[in-house]
């Protein structure tokens, strides 16, 4: 259960010819992650002053798809300009983090903070299994039925409509499901040695699988 993480190649043949540009132009990978980090704040900050309706959802999801791409590109000029390191990869889950943080900071302007800091805290728990299980030694593990991508259409569909309650319960639930799988996963291939489905190696630079 890939979910849109299974989107991901598609996205980055997409995103090809941008990538080969910022290689050309030696755009420094870190830009494009503290990018992705600015893009999650803008959209943060669209959520916390225009009101739900189509001007916010727009706005919302043009930041989102461009942090997204940030964090698709970062790797990916990681990779071929050969300025992958081993803190690329702290930087990498560091600003994938912060940009997600951002947005529920605006969040907390539009909605009832209870609803808003236990997505948060939901969220979060997806990540943190998947890097303790490849401290542990296993493949990362990825996707499942509400991932990074998931989160922002849900954070779309709040800036389109509002209802919070729903919405934010739909982050916890799938978060939490998402997490529930993601350690199954791990445990198996620990145990097994096996790599699950969903699972990618464990990134040495900037911008690695999420």
């Amino acid at each position: 259960m890939d979910g849109l993480y299974g989107l991901k190649p598609w996205f980055a043949r997409r995103l090809a010819s941008v990538r080969r540009a910022l290689v050309a132009r030696r755009v420094p990978p870190a830009a494009l992650t503290w990018a992705g980090v600015g893009f999650g704040a803008a959209a943060g900050g669209a959520l916390a002053v225009l009101p739900p309706g189509a001007v916010c959802a727009a706005a919302v999801a043009v930041l989102l798809v461009a942090r997204l791409a940030c964090a698709n590109l970062d790797g990916g000029v990681a990779r071929e300009s050969g300025r992958t390191t081993r803190f690329g990869c702290v930087a990498n889950e560091l600003g994938d983090r912060l940009a997600e943080f951002a947005v529920f900071a605006g969040c907390l302007f539009a909605a009832p903070a209870a609803w808003v800091l236990g997505a948060a805290c939901a969220a979060a728990l997806p990540s943190w299994i998947a890097l303790a299980g490849a401290a542990a030694g296993a493949p990362r593990v990825q996707g499942g039925p509400c991932g990074k991508t998931e989160r922002c259409a849900l954070f779309v569909a709040f800036a389109a409509f509002g209802a919070a309650p729903l919405l934010f319960g739909l982050v916890i639930a799938g978060s939490l499901a998402t997490a529930a799988l993601r350690l199954v996963r791990v445990a198996r291939v620990l145990r097994t040695g096996a790599a699950p489905a969903g699972a990618a190696a464990a990134p040495l630079g900037a911008g690695g699988p999420r």
